[in-house]
C-alpha cells in the first residue's frame, strides 16, 4: 500500500480552480496569491505525472487527465465535507460505544445502582464495561476511561478524584461470636484471614499505630483471592476476617451482616479516581460519563 503523505495535497485547491474557472478567482476565494495557486497546481501535476490544466493568458481548460482527476477528486472532497458537517451537527451530543474498566468492588458496591440513570440520560451511548482487577492498558486497548481505587502510580494520564472511601477490617457477627473480636492488630494472628491477592501474595497487613508508626502484622491467610466480591461473600458466610473499602460493603454494614473491627486502628481514607487520556478533544461520550460520575459522587 502506498502511504504517500502528500496524497491529498492540492486536491481542494485544484477543484476550486476548476470551479472558479481560473487561478486568480480561486486564489481570491481561498486567500492565496495567484502565484501560490499556480505553484501548488504545478506540484500536484508533478506528483501525479500528468498535466491537468491547459493554461492560456485568459483562461484554463481541463485536459483529459484533468477531467478524470476532477470528477473523482470532487467526490472525495464532497465526502470529506459531508463527514465534517456530520461531526459538526453532532457537536457535543454523546454517542457511540464507551469503553470502561472498573474494579469489581466499585462496580458492585457503587456503580451498578447508578448505571440505569446514565443509560436513560444518554440513549445514544453504548457501554462496554470491563469489571475486573486486572491492569488494563488504556491506550493500547482503546479504553475511554478507568476507575481505580487507592494510590496511583506516576502516569501521563489525567486522574480526577471522585470521592474517598475508608478501608475497613470486617467480619460477620457469627464469626466474631465463635472466635472473639480482635482489639489490636496483633490479635489477628490467631484468626482466619481472607486476603486480597493480585500482584503477588501479601506478607503483612499494616495499620497506623497510636504513636504514628505503622503496625505490620505478618499474616498467613486461609484464603487468598483477587476478587473483592468473593472476599465479602466469604466474610458474610463467617469464613474469616477480611479488609475491604467501605464503598463495597456499606449495605451489609447498615444491615449488621458485617461488623467493622479495630476502629482505633483505621487507616487513612483512600481515593477513588476516574482516569482518562487527555483533556484535549475529549469525546462527548467520555465527558458525559466523567461528569455523571462526579455528579453521582457529590
Amino acid at each position: 500500500m502506498d502511504h504517500n503523505k502528500d496524497l491529498f495535497d492540492g486536491v481542494v485547491l485544484f477543484c476550486t480552480v476548476v470551479e472558479q474557472e481560473g487561478m486568480s478567482a480561486a486564489a481570491k476565494l481561498l486567500g492565496h496569491t495567484p502565484s501560490h495557486v499556480s505553484k501548488e497546481i504545478g506540484r500536484l501535476e508533478a506528483r501525479l505525472g500528468a498535466r491537468l490544466l491547459n493554461r492560456t493568458t485568459r483562461r484554463i481548460s481541463l485536459t483529459e487527465s484533468g477531467r478524470i482527476y476532477y470528477e473523482n477528486a470532487r467526490r472525495i472532497v464532497d465526502d470529506a465535507r459531508a463527514v465534517q458537517n456530520r461531526l459538526h451537527s453532532i457537536g457535543d451530543r454523546p454517542f457511540g460505544e464507551l469503553r470502561m474498566s472498573v474494579p469489581v468492588v466499585f462496580a458492585h458496591g457503587w456503580l451498578n445502582d447508578r448505571l440505569p440513570e446514565f443509560l436513560q440520560r444518554y440513549p445514544e451511548v453504548d457501554l462496554n464495561i470491563d469489571i475486573s482487577e486486572r491492569r488494563a492498558d488504556m491506550i493500547g486497548e482503546g479504553i475511554d476511561l478507568l476507575v481505580r481505587i487507592g494510590d496511583l502510580p506516576p502516569s501521563d494520564l489525567i486522574a480526577r478524584e471522585l470521592f474517598r472511601t475508608q478501608g475497613l477490617t470486617l467480619a460477620s457477627p457469627a464469626y466474631l461470636k465463635r472466635n472473639g473480636t480482635p482489639r489490636h492488630p496483633d490479635d489477628l494472628k490467631g484468626h482466619q484471614l481472607i486476603d486480597f491477592s493480585f500482584h503477588g501474595a501479601t506478607q503483612n497487613w499494616t495499620y497506623p499505630g497510636p504513636d504514628g508508626e505503622a503496625i505490620a502484622v505478618p499474616i498467613a491467610p486461609r484464603i487468598r483471592c483477587n476478587d473483592g466480591h468473593t472476599e465479602k461473600v466469604l466474610a458474610l458466610a463467617g469464613r474469616g476476617i477480611t479488609r475491604l473499602p467501605q464503598l463495597s460493603c456499606q449495605t451489609e454494614l447498615d444491615a449488621g451482616a458485617l461488623v467493622a473491627i479495630l476502629p482505633d486502628f483505621s487507616p487513612p481514607s483512600i481515593g477513588v479516581h476516574v482516569i482518562y487520556a487527555s483533556r484535549d478533544n475529549l469525546p462527548a461520550k467520555t465527558r458525559a460519563m466523567i461528569d455523571f460520575l462526579v455528579e453521582m459522587s457529590g
